[in-house]
């Protein structure tokens, strides 16, 4: 699985799986994330959806659920893409939790390959 999530950037190889794990706590403490949904989109500059992907149940009760990244998703043009990943709770509430600044625009970066499959 080849990929990097830094501050406001998620960087994955073009045509490669990426497993983005997310564990989610309040006051150090996991969250339960029953009934919770999780959903990522990447969109390009003029606001077309390239992908979405939603979330896998890892470890619900203790806050752990996974963005599962295939090779078919990451097959898009080398380049920066917009991205955010959003949690919506069994209550309905929605809260984006990448990028966690929220002046911020997230940015999901497509390198090149060498070898093709």
């Amino acid at each position: 699985m080849s990929g990097t999530i830094q501050n406001n950037l998620i960087t994955v190889r073009q045509g490669d799986s990426f497993a983005i794990n997310i564990c989610v706590r309040k006051a150090c403490k996991p969250v339960d994330l029953t009934g919770a949904t999780l959903l990522m989109q990447v969109k390009d500059a003029g606001g077309n959806v390239m992908f979405a992907v939603n979330g896998t149940a890892v470890d619900v009760v203790h806050g752990k659920m996974a963005l599962l990244l295939t090779p078919s998703e990451t097959n898009i043009a080398v380049g920066d893409y917009v991205t955010d990943i959003q949690l919506t709770g069994a209550d309905g509430s929605v809260n984006t939790i990448f990028p966690a600044n929220v002046n911020a625009v997230a940015t999901f970066r497509v390198t090149p390959q060498v070898t093709e499959g």
